[in-house]
């Protein structure tokens, strides 16, 4: 299956999510989800009915620190902040078709395009500190 990845490069997490995929079979197509020309319309569709909490990265700085409390921001408040400030984006962002997810849970993942029975349980949580 061909899947569009938004990564962070250099990410160690966002490496071990795409060795998953590609252990299964699926071909990705790899984008930069920090220089990618994001819109409010375009990023979106990521999050489906997720809660606005679960769109963020809880990793990024400015939301470990508690410097943003993303469980009180509305959506428009909450994609204003990602369109500035990338690395709040919960990652990885995939798209199959038309389907857009964002977070990498193994288990949801297998569901949805199918992984390799095998396969290592990975998640989004960044093994590092976000830099």
């Amino acid at each position: 299956m061909d899947v569009i990845f938004w990564e962070k490069p250099g990410c160690v997490g966002n490496a071990r999510q795409k060795a998953v995929l590609e252990a299964a079979g699926h071909r990705l197509e790899v984008r930069d989800l920090l220089r990618a020309p994001w819109t409010a319309q375009s990023l979106r569709p990521f999050f489906g009915a997720r809660p606005v909490a679960e769109w963020f990265n809880a990793a990024a700085p400015r939301v470990r620190s508690s410097e943003l409390r993303p469980d009180s921001l509305t959506e428009a408040e909450a994609l204003a902040l990602m369109l500035d400030d990338p690395l709040l984006i919960r990652r990885p962002l995939m798209q199959v078709g038309e389907d857009r997810r964002a977070g990498f849970e193994t288990a949801q993942v297998a569901a949805w395009i199918g992984l390799d029975p095998g396969a290592p349980s990975v998640n989004d949580a960044c093994p590092r500190r976000e830099g």
